[in-house]
């Protein structure tokens, strides 16, 4: 128990004293920054915060979107964390920094990259420093989309089905297919590489020193939802799965250990050098960490059978049962059923979509990018007045878009989407899938298109919500989490009617770094159970939006459309 709190007589006055006077910091890791916030145990006030957008990133560095290619450097993960900490400090002040005693930490996932035995990313070494493939390769990378096509053909051969706890698909997002598609494309990665690690056990590991990749914590939430780890198997599965795929493969399972932990628990505490970078004691408690939407559930206060949305660039969906009520059955075509993977001693499930917030910055980078051009090169504007009026027009664009789509006139014959753009997550993962707008003419101005592509992500969510309950696994209701849902009120209201549910939208704009918050709190020991800290610490909700039954009907009819041209879509794409 840190900061002499150990003098106490019981462990009940020992809590009472942390919760009255601790501080704990949560760490989120997105795609495209990342964000410290200093939070109180006691009520789960947001004391200060800070968030630093990764530089490499930014410029573009090492990504290729026509190929799908998108990695990310790890001195831009490790410059941000010590900069938002630092900068989250120095505006709570000196009394507050003494009194932190715990950090926790989520990121993006599956984001892995290749280390050496000591557990370095190969790209923080002199000769890899500039290779892309020796850098953390980011969820939405789907340059292992054969791989993971040529794993889900493997698994058949196999008595023992591997896959029933990734909904029976696995994914050129996940970590196998990443692993072995950079083992096959980079001979010298793969002559230096000992193992592969993901962001979320790679940046805990990194705070408390570690030195051994043996000796890492890996998170039961990466390894079971994205690494094949499972209860029923005793583990990963078996050396040999790995090895008939592709000799390459051979020993690397051996490399990730047998155990995994679930974020209630402890890496261990700071280690020397960064506690001194961060101004921290030594003493300050690292917790396991997770994936990004798994904590942002618990942030937004996830309540069993409603389904939490993260609404990002992505979403992802998450939900906890007990396993009584599961009673043994898997749940086909979603991500993962995971053991402990959100609250400790429940089932996490995962569903989500791969392109979200990513379709509407799409449509909005495909209006403006020319408009942006030209300005730069207008002779009547100079560069910083039309730098200005581009970054005020992209501010603007979605929200007057909002606005003008919310009057429009509902048809069933309305323009028509499909929310493929970056492939399909769920239900049934399938990145070879495009994007698709339907019905255009004329009058088809950017007004009636961005309609459809909100229908379309709303669509998209609706069939995660009927493989649920098709599969036996009711839904009560929707958790809203993340900028979209707090700032999209006409998104939000067309998905409470296409899915004829209640979303309730949590009040924190920051329900992953709390989430976090809130496992570091746990794992110090202020909280016997994340549940204690989701009740101390959680801020509850601002708003709910109720489906209309009008428009509910309306957009059944508009749903059977989408599936139609889903169908279409999924029967004229090739595979590559």
């Amino acid at each position: 128990m840190p900061f002499g709190y150990d003098g106490l007589k019981t462990p009940k006055q020992q809590r009472d004293v942390m919760i009255n006077k601790s501080y704990v910091i949560g760490v989120d890791y997105g795609t495209d920054s990342v964000r410290s916030v200093i939070v109180r145990t006691d009520n789960g006030e947001e004391i200060a915060s800070s968030v630093h957008y990764y530089v490499r990133w930014k410029e573009g560095l090492y990504c290729d979107p026509s190929t799908n290619r998108f990695r990310q450097h790890p001195l831009d993960y490790v410059e941000g964390l010590e900069l938002t900490i630092t900068a989250a400090l120095r505006k709570a002040g000196g009394q507050v920094a003494q009194n932190i005693i715990a950090i926790g930490i989520d990121t993006t996932g599956s984001t892995p990259v290749a280390v050496d035995q000591s557990g370095q990313p190969l790209a923080l070494m002199a000769p890899f420093s500039e290779n892309p493939n020796a850098m953390f390769v980011l969820w939405k990378d789907h340059t292992a989309i054969s791989e993971a096509a040529e794993i889900n053909m493997h698994s058949k051969s196999f008595d023992t089905d591997y896959l029933q706890y990734v909904g029976g698909v696995y994914s050129s997002e996940w970590f196998w297919a990443k692993l072995l598609h950079i083992l096959r494309t980079d001979q010298k990665v793969r002559k230096a590489c000992a193992s592969w690690v993901e962001q979320c056990d790679w940046i805990p590991f990194l705070l408390t020193g570690g030195t051994d990749i043996s000796q890492m914590k890996r998170s039961t939430c990466a390894a079971g939802h994205k690494a094949l780890w499972a209860d029923a198997f005793g583990g990963y599965p078996p050396n040999d799965f790995f090895s008939a795929l592709d000799p390459m493969l051979e020993g690397y399972v051996g490399t990730l250990g047998k155990n995994t932990y679930t974020s209630d628990k402890a890496v261990g505490s700071l280690c020397k050098e960064w506690a001194e970078r961060l101004g921290l004691s030594e003493q300050v408690v690292v917790a396991v960490g997770a994936f990004d939407a798994h904590m942002g559930a618990v942030g937004g206060q996830i309540e069993p059978y409603h389904l939490s949305k993260v609404m990002g660039t992505s979403t992802c969906d998450i939900m906890v049962a007990s396993a009584e009520q599961i009673d043994g059955r898997t749940v086909r075509g979603i991500c993962g059923q995971v053991h402990g993977s959100v609250i400790p001693g429940m089932v996490g499930l995962e569903a989500g979509q791969s392109a979200f917030g990513d379709a509407y910055a799409w449509f909005r980078n495909m209006i403006l990018k020319p408009v942006g051009e030209l300005l730069l090169q207008s002779d009547t504007l100079d560069g910083d007045a039309a730098a200005a009026l581009i970054k005020e027009l992209s501010d603007r664009l979605i929200s007057h878009l909002s606005i003008q789509a919310a009057v429009l006139p509902l048809s069933v014959e309305d323009e028509l989407a499909t929310d493929w753009l970056n492939g399909r997550r769920t239900p049934d993962a399938n990145q070879y899938l495009k994007g698709s707008i339907h019905g255009l003419d004329l009058g088809s101005d950017a007004s009636r298109i961005f309609r459809s592509l909100v229908e379309a992500t709303c669509f998209g969510a609706k069939m995660i919500i009927e493989r649920f309950i098709d599969e036996g696994v009711p839904v009560k209701g929707l958790i809203g989490l993340g900028g979209v849902a707090r700032k999209s009120p006409y998104i939000m209201q067309v998905m409470s009617d296409v899915t004829n549910l209640p979303i309730r939208i949590h009040r924190s704009e920051q329900t992953c770094a709390i989430g976090a918050a809130m496992f570091a709190a746990t794992a110090a020991g202020v909280f016997t159970k994340v549940e204690d800290a989701m009740a101390q610490m959680g801020r509850g909700f601002e708003a709910t939006y109720l489906p209309d039954l009008n428009r509910s009907k309306y957009y059944e009819m508009r749903y059977r459309k989408y599936k139609a041209a889903g169908k279409f879509t999924e029967q004229h794409t090739p595979v590559q």
